[in-house]
């Protein structure tokens, strides 16, 4: 986060600011790369306005700042009804990308990647999937699992209940040529239940864009804002804080999934937040190592120099947004914070 409080600081009124002068302030509290989206949003008017604002505007004192930047959570909470459509979306892009790359984006977003249904059921999280199919008959899971992708598909019956996975993986092992009319028909059920309703529920609101940036910013200045915000608005600083993920919230994945986020990880930077990390956070990681590799860890956290809390914890967040990532992509399952639904 940018530093904008020096001793000299102008004193600013907030109510005397402009739209783009209180956007700059914003703008710069974030920093660069977390007041990317802000930018992005933006058209070539109201650019060249922040634009104007932020070199005209000097110091700015933090208490200024942390002003703001509540307004801003709490204004977000008061939004209205809003209403989207392909159309609106696809006249927003056009504002800023060439015709053709709309029309990719456009054609991605309408579900999960690929052309064909398997495809796209090859990049659903295989925890989704197994839910879904777990209420279908054993035959039509059969067929649906031999159509996509082997590892994937191996995934999703390992996520399915026992009994039915044993009986999934039977009817795989005698399933027969299965008739184009049937195959055209599960597919139609697939896209018109499954993934039309998986892309519906995908789309990220203000809040989920709240609780990102505040996953960007460092414990310490993440907690004075929540604080504020608490003081204003309680329910909208719960609602953001559900939606944020922290280090401590890897312990609500299983085993099997940190066994897959340890091979993404770097064992210096692990020892570095494991240094910090309460124990259970630990017997996590360690559990799900081989003897060895646990004792080197072990090791090389005893014998690590004293760090800062904000070292140990710029770690930890680069590690969950591995874990965030390898989510997205299906490779894990993570969890929100108490709760048992799934992070998008």
């Amino acid at each position: 986060m940018n530093a904008i409080v020096p001793a000299e600081a102008v004193p600013y009124d907030a109510q005397a600011l402009t739209g783009p002068e209180k956007a700059a302030v914003i703008i710069l509290a974030l920093g660069e790369e977390n007041a990317r989206p802000l930018w992005e949003s933006f058209d070539e008017d109201e650019l060249r306005e922040v634009t104007l604002a932020i070199t005209q505007l000097g110091a700015v004192t933090s208490t200024m700042v942390e002003s703001l930047m509540v307004d801003f959570v709490e204004n977000i909470a008061r939004t209205g009804p809003v209403s989207g459509s392909a159309a609106t979306a696809r006249r927003m892009l056009e504002n800023i990308l060439p015709k053709d790359k709309v029309d990719a984006i456009l054609a991605e977003v309408k579900g999960p990647a690929g052309r064909t249904m398997w495809d796209k059921l090859s990049n659903v999280n295989p925890v989704l999937l197994a839910r879904y199919l777990s209420k279908e008959h054993p035959q039509t899971i059969a067929v649906v699992l031999s159509r996509i992708n082997p590892d994937h598909a191996a995934q999703v019956i390992a996520k399915m209940p026992g009994p039915m996975a044993e009986e999934t993986v039977n009817r795989m092992l005698t399933l027969g040529p299965v008739q184009k009319d049937v195959l055209t028909e599960i597919e139609q059920t697939l896209q018109n239940e499954f993934i039309t309703s998986l892309t519906e529920t995908q789309g990220h609101d203000t809040f989920e864009m709240m609780a990102e940036i505040f996953n960007c910013f460092d414990r310490q200045t993440e907690r004075r804002f929540m604080e504020t915000l608490r003081e204003k608005n309680p329910e909208a600083a719960d609602r953001i804080k559900a939606l944020m993920v922290v280090f401590e919230d890897l312990l609500h994945i299983d085993d099997h999934d940190v066994q897959i986020l340890l091979r993404y990880l770097d064992k210096s930077q692990l020892a570095v937040a494991l240094k910090g990390a309460n124990d259970e956070v630990a017997s996590l990681f360690f559990r799900n190592m081989s003897e060895r590799a646990a004792k080197i860890l072990r090791d090389d956290i005893d014998i690590m120099r004293p760090l800062r809390a904000r070292e140990v914890e710029a770690v930890q967040q680069k590690i969950v947004e591995i874990a965030k990532q390898l989510n997205d992509e299906g490779k894990i399952f993570l969890s929100k914070r108490n709760e048992h639904e799934v992070i998008f």
